[in-house]
């Protein structure tokens, strides 16, 4: 039997992937957003959007019902010499997760949230190879292994710092993105120091069956984020070879329910494995186009209710 699930959101729903961008809504209309879609909560999305203000943003989240349930490190995990800046924001985003409220915690979770999430991120050559298995350059050995040391260091900070667990998320147009690459990381990376966030979206836009990987990397996976997957948008874009945020404006992520993942096996999987915790909804777009957010929204959880969840 599964645990209590809680659906929760995410500001990439939203647009919020790149802080640069300047078509970004305000962290407080995506927090408005996010209560008024009837959500249990939302992570904080990328570094620097949210301001790092203990007092202000637990009051927002109080006034609205809402925790945040994982934070995210969305940088280059490869470069030694980003190693620094790595841990600087390791420090900087568990100490303000875990002063904010305390997410609920459920019978079914292997870690209590909030969780921190960790994606490498930045690399053109992958980028415009994402979704593309046969032509994406690999890391050589020495850039691999320096990329996993990396990524140990920001899980031991979350760890013996904070009582973070922090949970590896394969995305599409980074270094860790496909079959083979997720298979070396989680022989690489000790279940110990870190878990997986695996993504259904990003893996079935990666070429990977979100049901079977599930199955497969069960014994890791801490937390999960769903999405869906535009069939026609997505023969179209891979037809293209353009950037996954391109891709994304494009409308590859549809609402969940209306695209091809079998969301009622994954159900079955879920289920029969007693998960139990939170599943965070992302359905990653162009930020200038807002208005269908919230229908959108209501769509994916209105499909998952439905569905069982």
């Amino acid at each position: 039997m599964p645990g209590p699930i809680t659906i929760t959101s995410a500001p990439c729903c939203w647009g919020v992937d790149d802080i640069t961008n300047p078509h970004l809504p305000a962290w407080e209309a995506v927090f408005d957003d996010a209560a008024a879609a009837g959500f249990g909560g939302l992570e904080l999305g990328p570094y620097g959007y949210v301001p790092l203000d203990v007092a202000r943003v637990s009051d927002s989240l109080a006034q609205r019902g809402l925790s945040i349930v994982a934070g995210t490190i969305f940088d280059d995990l490869v470069s030694r010499e980003n190693r620094q800046a790595l841990v600087s924001q390791t420090h900087d985003i568990c100490a303000f997760i875990t002063a904010l409220p305390k997410p609920a915690s459920h019978s079914g979770q292997r870690f209590d949230a909030p969780y921190l999430t960790v994606m490498d991120w930045g690399h053109d050559i992958r980028d415009y190879s994402a979704g593309h298995s046969e032509l994406a350059v690999r890391l050589l050995r020495d850039d691999w292994a320096g990329m996993m040391e990396n990524i140990r260091q920001i899980a031991q900070v979350a760890r013996d710092d904070y009582g973070v667990r922090a949970v590896i998320h394969p995305h599409a147009g980074g270094y860790i993105e496909f079959a083979d690459e997720l298979a070396q990381l989680a022989g690489d990376i000790a279940h110990d120091l870190a878990g997986l966030c695996l993504d259904t979206g990003h893996l079935a836009y990666s070429g990977m069956d979100p049901v079977a990987t599930l199955t497969r990397y069960w014994d890791r996976v801490d937390y999960i984020h769903f999405k869906d997957i535009d069939p026609i948008v997505y023969d179209q874009v891979m037809a293209m070879r353009i950037r996954f945020f391109d891709a994304c404006a494009k409308g590859v992520m549809c609402p969940i329910g209306q695209g091809n993942i079998d969301y009622a096996a994954i159900r079955d999987v879920l289920f029969d494995k007693g998960y139990g915790g939170y599943i965070t909804i992302e359905q990653e777009r162009d930020p200038r186009n807002v208005t269908s957010i919230l229908d959108d929204l209501a769509a994916s959880r209105s499909f998952l209710q439905k569905t069982g969840f």
